[in-house]
């Protein structure tokens, strides 16, 4: 239970799904986390409840494509436990049927400094404080629309970005032992696959698609996301771990 023993996480996206599950576990592990959203209210419920069962997690509010907010959330993580070793970059937004042809200039905007420009900004500001630490650990939760199309213009194309811009720092900062790695899940069931309706529907629906013939849990994301921020994953950088049940292998 001491896999990321005296480090300090920041996680975004952290209200639920995925983001509320890389949380908890590497709170679990023996992490300090802050967690960070926009929607605070769910995000302080589980926070509260998490800080009772003896849990070492803060939040905070936080618009990524903000960077006010991000200066904010270092300097909260800074006061708090005096150093960043790991990031996640989670949060981002899907916006279901969204095509070239009804993707409105705003839409396109809105998506890509949530789910592009927010990690940028949020690795930008977080790694002189890891070069202090020599060392440090970021993983950004793209998507398998990051490597297959039809997902969406907008969340296809800024999940593309993603994988690229991960391979890029990761080639930038090795030297200085800071390593940046991609987790690209499948379908995952979290509040953003609602809107294909019940998980039974959802997973009937995968069953056509997916080899595994299911949808993935997102604590089968966090454990990734535990592996590339870990010492386990020292000699590992810039790589696209796929988590889908094989739905891209075909």
């Amino acid at each position: 239970m001491d896999r990321l023993k005296d480090k300090v996480a920041i996680v975004t996206g952290a209200a639920g799904g995925i983001g509320e599950a890389i949380a908890r576990l590497f709170a679990d592990e023996g992490a300090r986390v802050l967690a960070t959203d926009i929607q605070e209210e769910n995000l302080k419920l589980w926070v509260h409840q998490a800080q009772q069962a003896g849990q070492q997690i803060e939040y905070a509010l936080h618009d990524v494509a903000s960077r006010t907010d991000w200066q904010s959330v270092i300097t909260k993580a800074l006061s708090l436990y005096g150093k960043v070793d790991i990031l996640v970059n989670n949060a981002g937004i899907y916006p279901a049927g969204a095509t070239t042809e009804n993707t409105t200039d705003d839409l396109w905007n809105k998506v890509t400094a949530v789910n592009l420009t927010g990690p940028f900004i949020g690795t930008q500001l977080c790694i002189p404080h890891m070069k202090e630490n020599n060392g440090g650990a970021i993983v950004n939760i793209s998507s398998i629309a990051g490597i297959v199309g039809g997902n969406g213009a907008a969340y296809s194309a800024t999940k593309g970005g993603l994988k690229l811009l991960t391979k890029d720092q990761a080639v930038e900062f090795a030297k200085d032992n800071i390593r940046v790695n991609a987790i690209h899940p499948g379908g995952i069931l979290t509040p953003m696959t609602d809107f294909i309706g019940t998980a039974e529907e959802a997973n009937e629906l995968m069953k056509d698609l997916c080899p595994m013939g299911r949808l993935g849990n997102v604590m089968e994301i966090a454990y990734g996301a535990l592996y590339l921020a870990s010492d386990e994953s020292s000699y590992t950088t810039g790589i696209e771990l796929v988590i889908d049940g094989g739905l891209v292998a075909r």
